[in-house]
C-alpha cells in the first residue's frame, strides 16, 4: 500500500511537470467562468422579467421551492348595483379562479329544459368519432326539431351542430338511439358523467330536457358543466357558432341552423352555450363570456327574461369586478 501511494504521488509530480498540466491549469478558471455564465443564462431564460413567483419552504424535504405564479382573482369594486332579476336560480362563475361572483339559490333543483343538451353533446362527443355516420330512424320525441329526414345519413359532427346550435330534439334522439345499448344506456352514461363531474344536484331521464319528475339540475351544476364543455375546443367552437348550414353525407339534404342563444355573435364576448324553455322550467340560459382576457359563465334557471337579464349581468360583472394577483400574507 505504501509503495502504491508513493508511486501515485510520483506520477502526480511527473504530470505537474508536463505541458498538459500547465494547459489544464490555464483552462480551469475559464471553465469555471463558462459554467457559471451558462447557469446564469439558463436562469434568465426560465425566470422571465416581471413574473410573480412565491418561494415556499418545503416542510418535508427542508428546502425552498419555487411555486408557479398565482392566478388573478376577481375583486368586487362595488361600483355597480346588481340588476333586478326574475330568475329563480342564478350563478355567475369566473372560470380561471372558480370564484363565484354572484349566486341566488345555486343548488335549487329545477327543470333544466334544453340546457340538458350540453350533457347530451358531451357524452356523444366522447362516445362517437366526429366523422361517424349515423342513420336517422323514426323520431318519437316532440318539441323543437331541425327537421331530420327518416333514413337520412349524417355525421356525428353535424348532429352536434344540430343539437347545440339548433337545439334539435331530433338530433338528440338520433345520438341517443345509436349509442351502444340504445337510449337507456345513453342516459346512464349521462348520469355517470354527471357523477364524474361532481354535479350533485343533477339527474337525467332523457337527452332532450323534457319535464319529468326525476329530471333536474341546478344553476351551479349547469355552470360547472358549461365550464367543462367550453374547455373542449371542438365543442366550444360548435356552441359559439351564430349560424350554419349542415347537410347529410350526400349534400342533398340541407338544414339551416341559427343559434338559439340570441346573444351569440351579437353581444361582445358571448360565445354560446345553451338555451332551454318549457312551461314548467320557464326561460333557462347558460352563457359563456370571454371578454378583456377573462372568462365567465352565467347560469340562469326559471327566468322571465333570460336574454335581457344575462346581458345586464355581463355589464354588471365587467363594470363591478377587477382581476388582481393576490399573494397570501404568509408568503410575502
Amino acid at each position: 500500500m505504501i509503495q502504491l501511494a508513493e508511486f501515485s504521488l510520483t506520477k502526480v509530480k511527473q504530470l505537474k511537470s508536463t505541458k498538459i498540466w500547465k494547459k489544464i491549469s490555464l483552462l480551469f478558471p475559464f471553465s469555471c467562468l463558462f459554467i457559471v455564465f451558462g447557469f446564469l443564462l439558463l436562469i434568465a431564460n426560465v425566470v422571465k422579467p416581471n413574473s410573480v413567483f412565491i418561494v415556499e419552504k418545503n416542510l418535508v424535504l427542508g428546502f425552498d421551492e419555487l411555486l408557479p405564479p398565482p392566478k388573478p382573482y376577481p375583486v368586487n369594486k362595488g361600483a355597480a348595483v346588481l340588476p333586478e332579476l326574475t330568475a329563480k336560480s342564478v350563478v355567475i362563475q369566473d372560470i380561471d379562479s372558480s370564484v363565484i361572483l354572484y349566486q341566488r339559490e345555486p343548488d335549487l333543483r329545477l327543470f333544466p329544459a334544453s340546457t340538458t343538451k350540453m350533457m347530451t353533446g358531451l357524452v356523444a362527443y366522447e362516445a362517437y368519432p366526429l366523422n361517424e355516420i349515423l342513420t336517422v330512424g323514426e323520431i318519437k320525441m316532440d318539441g323543437n326539431r331541425i327537421n331530420l329526414v327518416f333514413g337520412e345519413q349524417i355525421t356525428v359532427e353535424n348532429l352536434l351542430y344540430g343539437l347545440l346550435v339548433g337545439s334539435g330534439n331530433d338530433a338528440a334522439e338520433v345520438l341517443g338511439a345509436n349509442y351502444p345499448g340504445g337510449m337507456s344506456a345513453f342516459i346512464l352514461a349521462m348520469n355517470k358523467k354527471a357523477v364524474d363531474l361532481k354535479l350533485t344536484n343533477t339527474n337525467f331521464t332523457n337527452p332532450i330536457g323534457l319535464d319529468e319528475v326525476n329530471h333536474y339540475s341546478s344553476a351551479l351544476d349547469l355552470a360547472r358543466l358549461a365550464g367543462y364543455l367550453t374547455n373542449n375546443q371542438v365543442l366550444a367552437k360548435i356552441v359559439s357558432t351564430p349560424e350554419i348550414t349542415i347537410t347529410d353525407v350526400s349534400g342533398a339534404i340541407k338544414h339551416t341552423l341559427k343559434n338559439t342563444n340570441e346573444l351569440t355573435g351579437k353581444v361582445d364576448g358571448v360565445k354560446g352555450v345553451k338555451t332551454g324553455w318549457t312551461k314548467n322550467a320557464g326561460e333557462c340560459l347558460v352563457t359563456f363570456v370571454e371578454k378583456d382576457g377573462r372568462k365567465i359563465i352565467i347560469s340562469l334557471l326559471g327566468s322571465g327574461n333570460r336574454f335581457g337579464e344575462t346581458q345586464k349581468l355581463i355589464d354588471w360583472v365587467f363594470n363591478n369586478f377587477e382581476w388582481k394577483v393576490i399573494v397570501p400574507s404568509s408568503y410575502r
